[in-house]
């Protein structure tokens, strides 16, 4: 993904440039990705970039007129209007498009920085006259920054993999993080699945003076927005829309196209009805599958048209599945181990998406931020797949989920769900397009904290939302049947989807096995087809059993894999061969293991 990477060092200079490279070659990914290099040998300090071509971070590195603050930046910043008028009137010389603002906000204020700004982000900022440097992030810990502090340097790195190559000592599996991960689906804590790597908090600033770590600042702390008073229902709705509205035009600016990730739910409606985009000028797509049209599709296409915008849909089927191994393999890659290979195709659809637009809108995070739902939790794995040593890390990592349910519900949601469960997804994401969505917006998410229990219940308020920028859109029922008609047919036909829903979900991951063995008596009569493709696009049970039945076979039952001192063999061969005989459910244990598999040859036996 593309980021910063760089060391503060007491190292002799070539040594540190020599390592200063190989980091930022360990983030070249794509042709379209550009670097760089900048490097104060006096103050110790090595940094370097990589970045999409033409994205907002690209020309680095931001210098100020004297030359003596200098700061590399990766991600996107969405600045309140008449930012770079304000600078100017203040005497300094800012270009009027790009980043290079940034660093005379800086100048303006040091302590308000990088406190002021507002996005998904990470930076280093060297002050020469100060004889100082800043590692920061923003304010949620979503553009995450690994670290690893040795004897003679502090690593940092957008991708865990750029400190692993010039400290391959690093590369054993710890084991705390490996059972979060298996249970809960993301490490927590700020933890990684390598000893000796962790990740900088959110909301950091910290100091480096004399080659060395000063202090580790923290510029937020969430209390700051849990402590404000709540409002009353009507009260909350107005400031929202008014928050909601204002600042959603932020994320359709820049140099780069703009395409809508359109589904058929209400977070990507709410941003249609408020942008209010010409005909024409907002092109959209949805992700889909082979089977049949989803309800993501069929919805989506509507509010498209009504809108007066093209509407295509990006499908996964066969061509992927012949090179999911390729996809597999480049997702654990590419998140570091943070994404199992069940999110293979949204690698591939991300792919098709960045050539219609550089820029990829969503509606992500929306449900967490609005109604503060929690989208993770510990599973337990089938009995018998690991060994009871390992089991009790798994078992851990309830206690800790557990103490983090303690905060605020809406913390959880913003600064460890999003962060630590979602990380995976939007770095996956983040390698092909840059992914916005206005729901982390800063003023949005502390708007947010001041709700009233009624407001989180339900959709009413998210309807409503929709309804007061369109009404259009308010009649046109969701994916699972929200909104639209009040009338009898219409709850019917909320029912009628919600039932499908599950029972998509049944045949797709949850079945118990009991059920699966009914299923499999059944086979000739291939009822998953009546149910599977109608909200989802991929389809791990099926495509385990059939589609790529060999590949889980040579990968999972290859000697290497069984003799994994966390697993249990006879327990892995039992899972395997009972999901591909078909008389047995084992998606989520064959997901887990797949990617445990694939974290272990790409990072720990590499070494």
């Amino acid at each position: 993904m593309p980021g910063i990477v760089g060391l503060i060092s007491k190292l002799p200079a070539e040594e540190a440039q020599g390592q200063l490279r190989r980091m930022v070659g360990a983030l070249c990914h794509e042709a379209f990705y550009v670097t760089g290099t900048w490097m104060d040998a006096s103050l110790g300090v090595y940094v370097g970039w990589v970045a999409r071509k033409g994205s907002f971070s690209e020309a680095m590195p931001i210098c100020n007129e004297r030359g003596d603050l200098v700061l590399a930046f990766s991600g996107e910043d969405y600045a309140e209007p008449g930012v770079v008028r304000h600078l100017k009137a203040q005497g300094h010389e800012v270009p009027e498009k790009g980043p290079g603002y940034l660093v005379h906000l800086y100048e303006e204020d040091r302590a308000a920085f990088p406190g002021c700004l507002n996005g998904r982000f990470q930076g280093f900022l060297t002050d020469g006259t100060r004889g100082t440097a800043i590692l920061f992030n923003d304010r949620f810990g979503m553009h995450r920054i690994y670290y690893h502090e040795s004897t003679d340097a502090f690593y940092f790195a957008a991708e865990a993999k750029a400190i692993l190559a010039v400290r391959p000592e690093l590369r054993r599996a710890d084991p705390r993080g490996l059972g979060e991960l298996v249970s809960c689906g993301c490490v927590l804590e700020n933890r990684t699945v390598f000893k000796g790597i962790q990740v900088l908090p959110a909301g950091s600033a910290w100091t480096f003076r004399a080659r060395a770590l000063n202090e580790k600042q923290t510029y937020f702390q969430p209390h700051e927005w849990e402590t404000q008073s709540s409002l009353d229902p009507e009260p909350y709705y107005q400031e929202l829309q008014a928050v909601f509205s204002r600042n959603l035009p932020r994320y359709f600016n820049g140099n780069e196209p703009v395409a809508m990730s359109l589904t058929g739910g209400l977070d990507t409606r709410m941003i249609m009805a408020w942008q209010k985009p010409l005909p024409g000028s907002l092109p959209c797509y949805t992700f889909g599958g082979t089977i049949r049209e989803c309800r993501d599709v069929i919805v989506a296409r509507q509010v498209a048209r009504a809108c007066g915008q093209s509407h295509e849909v990006i499908r996964a089927g066969g061509d992927f599945l012949a090179r999911f191994p390729h996809y597999a393999e480049r997702t654990v890659y590419l998140t570091d181990g943070c994404t199992g290979v069940n999110f293979a195709p949204v690698l591939y659809v991300n792919e098709k998406a960045r050539k219609i637009g550089a820029v990829r809108m969503t509606g992500n995070y929306g449900d967490q931020i609005l109604r503060r739902l929690r989208a993770f939790g510990p599973d337990e794995p089938a009995s018998g797949l690991f060994r009871p040593e390992f089991l009790d890390n798994i078992h851990g990592a309830v206690g800790t989920y557990t103490g983090l349910l303690q905060s605020h519900p809406l913390s959880f949601a913003a600064f460890c769900q999003a962060p630590w469960y979602y990380y995976g997804l939007q770095a996956l994401e983040h390698t092909q397009l840059t992914v916005r969505s206005p729901y982390m917006d800063n003023d949005l998410v502390r708007t947010t904290f001041r709700a009233p229990e009624s407001a989180c219940r339900n959709n009413d308020l998210r309807l409503r939302l929709i309804i007061g920028g369109s009404p259009a859109l308010g009649r046109i029922p969701t994916d699972v049947g929200f909104g639209g008609s009040l009338a009898i047919a219409g709850r019917a036909n909320r029912k009628l989807h919600e039932f499908t829903m599950k029972a998509e979900y049944a045949y797709d991951y949850g079945m118990p096995q009991w059920i699966a063995r009914i299923d499999h008596l059944l086979a000739p009569l291939h009822l998953e087809r009546l149910f599977l493709g109608r909200h989802k696009y991929y389809h791990f049970r099926m495509w385990y059993r059939d589609a790529l039945a060999r590949y889980v076979r040579e990968m999972l039952l290859d000697p290497r894999t069984l003799a994994r001192p966390y697993l249990n063999r006879n327990g892995l061969e039992r899972v395997v061969r009972g999901h591909l005989d078909g008389s047995r459910n084992y998606t989520y244990e064959i997901h887990k293991v797949l990617t445990l598999e694939l974290l272990h040859r790409l990072f720990v036996d590499s070494r």
